[in-house]
């Protein structure tokens, strides 16, 4: 990276041109200059000439400074963030070692209230050259269609609730929707996941699941059972004809999935299926 490319809100990787009382001063290139790193976040063992990786941000003084810690969300993400307090401008949310994340009204879909959480993005004000947020999310999706086939996994951040499912971003990028019946679990908003592509229609929308399809999907539950049996004396009290919610609070899969795995396990000739359980059948050495 040149130094006149440092990028704010993100991690630089920068080279340290000289050491004082109060920390390290990096090479910010001739547009930036010289960036203090404060002691508290200097790393044991680093000297003049070494190159460190620092996330660069505004102080209090709107001077560039860095750290060496990690915060909440950088620049072009979106997060899930505590409200730290608001004012008469704004809110401010808590992202990190670094002072707030501010949130300006006119980017609030409702009021925020301190101590609530919220899904935002963040990204820079072309005004002011400050990092900030919005709630916007919408604005900040890519509209380009999705590079994804169906099968491939992928990162989501549950994003809000609807009355068929849930909307979800998808790797940090796009939106994406996880419909009412390809949930077997309890979803919270902010959570973070890996889900996998079901559909992507001719529109663009990306239809999501929590569960992998086809032989590799029932294979890796297939293991999990078997684990499970070894775990548990060799015996499921759970089989094909147990309800769905004790199989999915016990497996965190749908019944379907529960009944495939049962099924690899029995032609692969290592359990047999009793009148209400699963028998592990182990081979003596």
């Amino acid at each position: 990276m040149r130094n006149d490319d440092i990028k704010l809100g993100r991690f630089n990787v920068l080279r340290v041109t000289k050491a004082v009382d109060f920390g390290l001063y990096l090479d910010g290139g001739d547009t930036h200059g010289e960036i203090l790193l404060p002691s508290r976040y200097v790393p044991e063992g680093v000297n003049v000439g070494d190159e460190i990786s620092v996330f660069i941000y505004l102080d209090q003084e709107e001077r560039l400074i860095a750290t060496t810690e990690t915060p909440l969300a950088q620049m072009g993400d979106f997060a899930f963030l505590e409200v730290a307090w608001v004012n008469n401008f704004g809110a401010f949310l808590h992202w990190g070692p670094m002072k707030d994340l501010f949130v300006p009204f006119r980017e609030q879909k409702i009021k925020m209230m301190k101590g609530e959480s919220y899904i935002v993005h963040v990204h820079m004000d072309e005004q002011s050259y400050r990092l900030m947020a919005s709630a916007k999310v919408e604005r900040h999706l890519c509209q380009d269609f999705p590079p994804y086939r169906p099968g491939n996994e992928v990162d989501i951040l549950i994003w809000y609730k609807t009355d068929i499912g849930v909307k979800v971003i998808v790797n940090n990028k796009f939106g994406g929707m996880l419909f009412d019946t390809q949930i077997f679990k309890e979803l919270h908003i902010g959570d973070r996941m890996k889900a996998y592509i079901k559909r992507i229609r001719p529109d663009g929308k990306i239809d999501l699941t929590l569960q992998k399809k086809g032989k590799a999907g029932v294979r890796d539950f297939a293991d999990i059972l078997q684990e499970y049996m070894e775990d548990h004396g060799g015996v499921c009290t759970l089989c094909d004809k147990s309800p769905a919610d004790e199989i999915y609070q016990t497996f965190g899969v749908s019944k379907k999935i529960f009944k495939k795995g049962i099924g690899d396990l029995y032609k692969r000739r290592l359990i047999e299926i009793g009148e209400n359980c699963l028998i592990l059948i182990r081979t003596l050495d």
